[in-house]
């Protein structure tokens, strides 16, 4: 990275003097948790360099000044973060740059180095040809309104121009802070006994080496070279076919468990003994209860898609269940609002502020699983097994035009509402029946449509799908393919 190039790009924003700054984003880059587009096409270098401008504007607005910055493995990763920092640097901010790294290691940095704000370039778990920014600004996470708010001052040329100055925070420090930072929780002994992790060439791979080296047992990592080309599989855990490979080698290998991440390192996925997928939700059964033991009363939340079972299951033990809003950012604002100790969702997010900062980090949450297996004494799959079961879709997504979903979404509430159907509308329309319960959400992300559904069985399943198809029917909108949609759970 040259600084020559980050001065001259800071001597060309001061050089706009007269002519006022205005930029405009593409519309589809904004999004309601991050920024995300498709690099070459609808994201640039100059959106960096503006986002900066604007960001660090309001960043000084509030009183701040420090910002740190990271960035995952992504080919285009370096040059929009010499973009990126060029901006900042002409808001007047203070700019700390912390390299490569996965985004919860930027988080901890961001936190326990009591920064201002934090920029995080990713793509997240998106192809390798996108890109995009995380956001946090005083210590809160960065979103919806707030991000609108970005498009909005730039093409006004609301920013603040100054003289900022940067700083390196060095690389191998900041990774050993953290790594050590995560070993505090880590099982001192028992519990899973081999382990295969596989970080998808993505940013976890970076500190992965340094974790696992310190945890007992044996650990084999596949796919551990960070390669914005991702090779090996798409970044996605959550997406059984990119977890093929692990269960090929967790079956392989006898190992006790296999453990995946997104390319960013903020998602997790995890695959038990013998091979079998568990759910997000799953997950956070497990996880929920071993934080019970010792957190009696505790809140935790998780998100409308997640199953019944696992709210149930929080309940029973001793735990207070709260459904809320699909969507990261929107998460770990409930959690800060309700003082909830876990979080998560079936897309692989799990927020822990029970001995940890309310931040999505699944390194940290692949640390508290090992630690909750040590405590279980017991195979994975037996876990797994004893959970109680239920036929359950996968998230189906399916179009909806972008200036209808919200509208069609409120139609078919106000039709269960006048029926009176037993509906929650935390985040579109969650309906319980005597079979079990149905989903209808809008995407913030998408212009699509969110449907799921969960029974106690097959029979009873058919049913909550026909329940779906009619509520579209009735608002003039078609049902998802259900061909194949069901699953155990």
């Amino acid at each position: 990275m040259s600084l020559s190039a980050f001065h001259e790009s800071v001597s060309s924003l001061h050089r706009r003097g007269a002519a006022p700054f205005h930029h405009r984003f593409a519309p589809s880059l904004l999004r309601e948790y991050d920024i995300r587009g498709i690099v070459g096409e609808t994201l640039t270098a100059t959106d960096a360099e503006a986002l900066g401008l604007v960001f660090g504007s309001l960043l000084g607005e509030t009183g701040g000044t420090r910002v740190v910055v990271g960035y995952d493995g992504r080919l285009s990763s370096p040059a929009l973060l010499e973009a990126l920092a060029a901006g900042l640097l002409a808001s007047g901010a203070e700019v700390t740059l912390i390299g490569l790294c996965p985004t919860p290691m930027l988080y901890f940095h961001a936190t326990v180095g009591g920064f201002d704000g934090a920029v995080m370039i990713t793509g997240s778990h998106n192809p390798p040809n996108y890109n995009g920014f995380k956001m946090m600004l005083q210590g809160k996470p960065f979103f919806g309104r707030a991000i609108a708010e970005l498009g909005e001052r730039a093409a006004a040329g609301r920013v603040r121009v100054g003289q900022g100055r940067i700083a390196f925070l060095p690389l191998d420090e900041a990774r050993e802070a953290y790594v050590a930072r995560l070993l505090e929780d880590a099982p001192r002994e028992g519990g899973a006994r081999k382990v295969v992790w596989d970080p998808g060439n993505g940013a976890v791979g970076a500190v992965l080496d340094r974790l696992v080296g310190r945890l007992p047992g044996q650990h084999l990592i596949i796919n551990g070279a960070v390669d914005g080309t991702f090779p090996a599989h798409h970044p996605d855990p959550t997406i059984p076919r990119n977890l093929a490979e692990l269960i090929a080698r967790v079956r392989a290998e006898g190992a006790d468990l296999g453990i995946a991440f997104d390319g960013d390192g903020d998602r997790i996925g995890i695959v038990d003994d013998t091979g079998e997928i568990l759910f997000g939700d799953q997950i956070m059964v497990l996880l929920a209860r071993d934080v019970l033991r010792t957190r009696p009363g505790a809140t935790i939340i998780a998100d409308v898609k997640a199953s019944q079972v696992l709210f149930d299951e929080i309940a029973r033990a001793g735990g207070k269940p709260l459904m809320w809003k699909t969507g990261h950012s929107l998460i770990k604002a409930k959690m800060a609002e309700t003082g909830a100790l876990l979080a998560g969702e079936m897309s692989g997010h799990i927020f822990f502020a029970d001995h940890w900062y309310g931040f999505d980090d699944a390194l940290y949450a692949a640390v508290r699983f090992l630690a909750m297996l040590a405590h279980a004494r017991a195979p994975l799959s037996a876990l797994r097994q004893a959970l109680p079961a239920r036929r359950a879709t996968p998230e189906l997504r399916f179009d909806c035009p972008e200036e209808l979903k919200f509208r069609k979404v409120e139609e078919i509430a106000a039709r269960l509402r006048a029926e009176g159907a037993a509906v929650d509308e935390t985040d579109g329309v969650r309906v319980s029946t005597a079979d079990g319960w149905w989903l209808l959400r809008a995407s913030n992300t998408q212009a699509v449509l969110v449907a799921r559904a969960e029974a106690a069985d097959e029979a009873g399943l058919e049913r909550l799908k026909a329940a779906i198809a009619a509520a579209l029917a009735a608002v003039g909108l078609a049902a998802p393919d259900f061909s194949g949609a069901h699953a155990g759970h």
